[in-house]
């Protein structure tokens, strides 16, 4: 593993920083996509685990939701076509003669998630899953003009007889050149961007606000201490009986919303606007059957939502790998993103600076040795390699520590 140190990182957390931040909720549906295509690859995992005690090859990350279309108006909201869940990927079908029911494990982890995200949402009569689920293996797998076949060669990629054909069980390598990158700490901005969602889109806030969605989208400029901060809030249609009480909501929400900026970031002077592109007189508002977008005619994509870490940060170093659904044994574009975040964190521990984190993998190079390693730090000097190097090993030497997490669904990939 080669290590560049460098200096200079600017450090977000400075009353001086300019931040620019996005975070698109829970029930956004590029979230709800990558929170699908995450669910998934955990079912089958712990399906192959429970059944061959190893992770088969699979690859949910191209996962893909189209809109259905909804009949809302004030006191009623119903779907009136469903939501399609289009599963795009490559998942093993069987080990040796044991035939694993992938599409039934696809539908149920999905409709599960679905119907987990968004409580209002009937998955048996409006949700669509459609499997496209390949086996082909990727370029590598050439055929042996003399018709011999090496042991766990790409042609067992998606074919394994036994569990040696499993190539990582051998060597454990990188999938891919890639590229991870993550960063520590948060600035007050992206403080307030999660907090603020999280907070939104919690139980508790749900169970005292039913008439609110989750499909909410933050914006938030900070310079200085000075913050402005639009957010995307929802509507249910059948909790919103009229036209006054949807305003006087909207105008609950924006409040809500200050109060819990004003605990998150002290000091901090936050304007705050909500559902900007309401037209009252039309009425043209964000009123919902289910609290999502998803019901009517949008769309969400694997990674094209937030970042690991829950935000799209404009001004911050980022990766535009979609994380969700990667396997979790040996894809760089998941294990590196979650690696670097967690080097970062250690060495802004250790050294009180802001950190960023860039790790490389090389394809075919072992899995826990980044080619290269690039480590940005505020302030003019940059740290030393050896720490460096010492920190980002120990996270690399714990990558099961990460896939346990991921398992257990308490790592968040989006």
């Amino acid at each position: 593993m080669d290590v560049i140190t460098t200096g200079g990182l600017p450090a977000a957390t400075e009353l001086t920083g300019v931040e620019v931040i996005e975070r698109k909720g829970s029930g956004h549906p590029d979230t709800l996509a990558d929170g699908m295509a995450e669910a998934i690859s955990r079912a089958y995992s712990r399906y192959c685990l429970d059944m061959f005690g190893a992770i088969l090859h699979h690859n949910t990350d191209k996962l893909a939701l189209l809109g259905g279309a909804a009949d809302v108006r004030f006191g009623h909201g119903e779907l009136t076509a469903p939501i399609q869940v289009l599963v795009n990927g490559r998942i093993t079908p069987a080990l040796g003669w044991h035939r694993i029911p992938v599409e039934d494990i696809v539908a149920t982890a999905a409709k599960e998630f679905l119907g987990s995200a968004l409580p209002l949402l009937d998955t048996m009569r409006w949700v669509d899953v459609r499997p496209r689920l390949t086996q082909a293996s990727s370029p590598g797998a050439v055929t042996d003009p003399a018709g011999g076949e090496r042991e766990a060669s790409r042609q067992r990629w998606f074919a394994p007889r036994t569990l040696d054909d499993l190539a990582e069980r051998h060597r454990l390598f990188a999938n891919d050149t890639s590229a991870g990158v993550g960063y520590f700490p948060m600035g007050t901005g992206e403080q307030l961007a999660a907090g603020v969602e999280s907070h939104l889109t919690g139980e508790a806030f749900r169970a005292k606000h039913p008439y609110f969605g989750t499909d909410i989208k933050l914006m938030v400029v900070r310079h200085g201490t000075n913050v402005h901060l639009t957010a995307c809030v929802p509507q249910i249609a059948r909790e919103t009986p009229d036209l006054d009480t949807y305003v006087a909501r909207r105008a609950l929400a924006r409040e809500l919303i200050a109060e819990a900026a004003g605990q998150i970031a002290p000091g901090h002077d936050v304007q705050v606007s909500v559902n900007t592109r309401d037209v009252d007189e039309r009425p043209e508002l964000y009123l919902t059957a289910t609290g999502s977008s998803i019901e009517s005619g949008d769309e969400g994509v694997v990674g094209r939502g937030n970042r690991a870490n829950g935000l799209i940060s404009m001004m911050r170093p980022w990766s535009a790998e979609g994380v969700s659904g990667k396997n979790p044994v040996y894809h760089v574009g998941k294990l590196y993103n979650l690696a670097a975040a967690a080097a970062a964190r250690r060495l802004h521990e250790e050294t009180g600076r802001t950190c960023a984190v860039a790790l490389v993998s090389q394809s075919g190079r072992d899995l826990t040795d980044p080619w290269q390693a690039v480590v940005q730090t505020s302030g003019a000097n940059p740290i030393l390699a050896s720490l460096a190097r010492r920190v980002i090993a120990d996270v690399m030497g714990d990558l099961e520590g990460l896939r346990e997490q991921l398992l257990a669904g308490k790592l968040a990939t989006a």
